[in-house]
């Protein structure tokens, strides 16, 4: 069975990020949206309410193969936990395939597990931190974020 690892702070799910899950739903038999805590940012959302707000697009979309989980360790111990064969990692431009390489390589060597890239496609302007600047400065961003997400989140 081919298990792929989404891993992020998912802070918040953007539409970029379900573009990468439908994608990666297609290449693997199963994918875990895994929601971490990194120790070098704050979260603006709890994990717990953007776990279930998750789960709720993917009820929507039918993707029966992917499941979301939260956790605190390190994404590759997490990943080799669940048996996944590869970590998948959403790229949207040159600068983040240059920083995701970097860390492809790392874990690779400590875990000896593999990474796929998966375009954003036409959401690759969507960053997290994008999102959280404009609703700040009180924008919209109903559509780049997907409605469950916007519903817990405006």
């Amino acid at each position: 069975m081919k298990i792929g690892f989404y891993a992020g702070s998912f802070d918040p799910f953007t539409n970029g990020h379900l573009h990468v899950v439908k994608k990666s739903s297609e290449l693997f038999d199963k994918v875990i949206i895994g929601i971490g805590i990194n120790s070098n940012k704050n979260r603006r959302f709890d994990s717990e309410i953007m776990k279930i707000a998750i789960e709720k697009v993917l009820e929507r979309e039918n993707l029966t193969n992917v499941s979301v989980i939260t956790y605190s360790n390190l994404s590759i111990d997490i990943a080799k936990e669940f048996n996944a064969t590869f970590l998948i990692r959403g790229i949207r431009n040159g600068m983040d395939y240059d920083y995701e390489e970097n860390i492809a390589l790392i874990n690779e060597e400590l875990a000896g597990i593999d990474t796929i890239y998966v375009r954003s496609g036409k959401y690759g302007a969507i960053s997290s931190s994008m999102i959280v600047e404009f609703l700040n400065y009180g924008k919209n961003v109903s559509n780049l974020i997907p409605q469950e997400i916007y519903d817990i989140i405006k």
